[in-house]
């Protein structure tokens, strides 16, 4: 059986290894979902497979999105 999740922890290390902002990591002990500002969401991503399935991946470039155009 898989180690229960723990938002506390999930938030601990992103913060410590993470560069970025405005994060939030909700839910309970199966399934986390996270809200991150980062350059580098590639880090964030592979963090998160470590810990098990990801689904519903939205990663958005926000340079983009001010200058009027697509994430």
């Amino acid at each position: 059986m898989a180690k229960p999740m723990s938002e506390d922890e999930i938030n601990d290390y992103i913060i410590c290894n993470i560069e970025g902002d405005c994060l939030l990591a909700v839910g309970d002990d199966e399934m986390i979902k996270i809200h991150f500002h980062t350059n580098t969401p590639w880090k964030a991503l592979e963090y998160c497979a470590s810990l098990g399935d990801i689904y519903d991946i939205v990663v958005e470039n926000m340079d983009r999105q001010t200058n009027g155009l697509h994430g």
